[in-house]
């Protein structure tokens, strides 16, 4: 096996490989992952059997810790889409906020629907009620477009269950429901980041589509393309009572409440960690689902078969991420990176700096997340952040850098651009910016909370 500073030389190379096949050569994810993995493991010394058999269990692992609660979650994205459950959630959320706000209520809006959905999906998903309020407020939609498009990319790379997020926790044993209950609070402060950049930026940020132009489809027309449309309850519902259920298991699983409420044997601690499994929490979330539209085959079949199929692409990538991790756990370059680097104090901001790094060069989140929390696993303690309160600070630190930067290697990038009718130029002073300004200060909240709770 090789030994010392030659591992982290394959490792380097073995990240760079990665990019080129992403983001140069084309290849999928997938494809990308397990080549690499494949040749990381050869380079540094492990036997052809040995390789395979590293790369199989951790692929396995991560399926079996992360796979159905992804498809869950995909499959409640897909219905609240297709019910016009997400419309709903748009229309309340403008009703609290007033009409004289939309930008704040676009961001807000995309905060609560990147939960489930991804954020490339729900911008597609919110394209139409954007230009909309737009047109009807004659706010400039370069304006709307980064408050909503920074709404979404919150809750997507820093609170489950999104995948990234949920593959992180997983991968440094961080408590879920902490993670979600840190990560609500960490995403609202880059929610207000974006919203603020949208607000000082937008207006300086010429879009082909005028907010003042009184054409094209009008918000009650959209509205009414859906028919009629769930209740905010039910909408709601298959978001937030998962979440609850999930982060309520983790406050009875404390050690202190554990002592009030009689130990694990007690009625309620099994009941509440019964339900709040993540895996039983979403498939409530499903069923909740069912209230949304009447129950037909479309629904029964074609909703959920839309979601299961998303669903699978992403656990395939993040499954071979979890083989390459498993390969560099194995490697031991982990190990020799955090001994190295136990003398200087990077501490929470390392996780930050390699999934920037790795989400800048090669574009996925998801992938550059599942990467990074696969390297810090075993530096956690050198770091620092040995203790479940710091698995779950470098669980949102990872998050936070896989939001730095989105650019034109970004499939949300291109998607931000091409549904708000902005230039490539503009789209870099819009959305490129923002999300840089987004994880800034996302890691900077994460360093503050570490000084009160490490």
């Amino acid at each position: 096996m090789v030994q010392g500073s030659m591992l982290v030389v394959i490792l380097v190379v073995a990240i760079i490989l990665m990019v080129l096949l992403i983001s140069k050569m084309k290849f999928h994810p997938f494809v990308a992952l397990f080549a690499v993995a494949l040749a990381m493991g050869l380079a540094v010394g492990m036997k052809p059997a040995q390789v395979l058999d590293t790369i199989l269990n951790g692929f396995g692992g991560t399926c079996r810790g992360i796979g159905i609660v992804i498809l869950l979650g995909t499959i409640i994205g897909a219905m609240l889409e297709k019910s016009g459950a997400a419309f709903t959630m748009a229309d309340s959320v403008l009703k609290v906020v007033g009409e004289k706000r939309p930008a704040l209520a676009m961001s807000l809006i995309g905060w609560v629907v990147s939960i489930p959905v991804f954020c490339d999906s729900g911008f597609v998903i919110l394209s139409s009620l954007n230009k909309s309020l737009a047109r009807r407020s004659h706010v400039r939609l370069s304006v709307m477009a980064i408050a909503l498009s920074t709404g979404l990319y919150a809750t997507h790379t820093l609170v489950p269950p999104t995948p990234g997020p949920i593959a992180a926790a997983n991968e440094l044993g961080a408590d879920l429901g902490m993670v979600i209950m840190w990560g609500i609070v960490v995403s609202i402060i880059s929610v207000i980041a974006g919203y603020v950049y949208a607000l000082i930026a937008g207006p300086h940020l010429p879009v082909p589509f005028d907010g003042a132009d009184s054409s094209g489809e009008s918000y009650e027309d959209l509205k009414a393309k859906y028919g009629t449309l769930p209740s905010a309850f039910k909408s709601f519902a298959p978001i937030l009572i998962p979440l609850i259920l999930i982060a309520f298991s983790s406050f009875i699983s404390y050690p202190s409440t554990l002592a009030k409420i009689g130990g694990k044997e007690s009625t309620l601690y099994v009941i509440s960690t019964f339900l709040g499994n993540p895996v039983i929490a979403l498939s409530i979330g499903v069923i909740l689902c069912f209230f949304l539209a009447p129950f037909t085959e479309e629904v029964t079949n074609g909703w959920i078969g839309e979601g299961v199929k998303d669903g699978a692409n992403i656990i395939m990538i993040t499954a071979a991420g979890g083989g390459l991790g498993a390969v560099i756990a194995a490697s031991g370059v982990g190990n020799y990176i955090g001994e190295a680097l136990s003398s200087y104090n990077f501490g929470i901001f390392l996780p930050f700096i390699i999934a920037a790094a790795l989400k800048t060069a090669q574009g996925s989140s998801t992938v550059a997340i599942v990467t990074t929390a696969q390297i810090i696993a075993p530096m956690l303690g050198s770091l620092g952040l040995g203790s479940p309160m710091g698995a779950v600070l470098a669980t949102l630190a990872i998050g936070s850098g896989a939001m730095v930067v989105s650019h034109a290697n970004d499939s949300y990038f291109w998607v931000v651009t091409q549904f708000s009718d902005m230039d490539l130029n503009t789209a870099y002073k819009a959305q490129t910016m923002a999300t840089l300004i987004q994880g800034v200060v996302a890691v900077l909240a994460i360093y503050g909370i570490s000084l009160y709770m490490l």
